[in-house]
């Protein structure tokens, strides 16, 4: 199952609009790193199917939206709850980091 890819205006209608507990992966096609971490939060998006929205951005497509943010690098995976940035995760990261920031957001009240 591949992540649902977000332009500006479905990230405004996803994220801000309708406030779902998500994660955005920012990435790009030729990074070596993002084709490590990509897999994995795809992984994870069966799991949490119904309870969690898993998004992707391609930073080559949408680079005002990742600079938005003021990230540096790739891959960045952003948390977002009720229409607000919970943070995030950068580089390589390993799925129990994931799953313990995906876990934290859906116990938050």
């Amino acid at each position: 199952m591949s992540l649902k890819q977000l332009n500006p205006s479905g990230f405004e209608e996803k994220i801000y609009d309708m406030g779902e507990a998500c994660l955005v992966v920012f990435s790009r096609k030729s990074c070596h790193v993002c084709k490590e971490v990509v897999p994995t939060v795809e992984e994870l998006q069966t799991k949490y199917e119904g309870k969690f929205g898993f998004y992707y951005v391609d930073v080559e497509e949408n680079k005002a939206l990742y600079q938005s943010f003021s990230l540096k690098g790739v891959p960045q995976i952003l948390f977002f709850k009720d229409g607000e940035y919970q943070g995030k995760l950068s580089g390589k990261v390993e799925e129990e980091q994931i799953e313990e920031k995906i876990e934290e957001n859906l116990t938050e009240q």
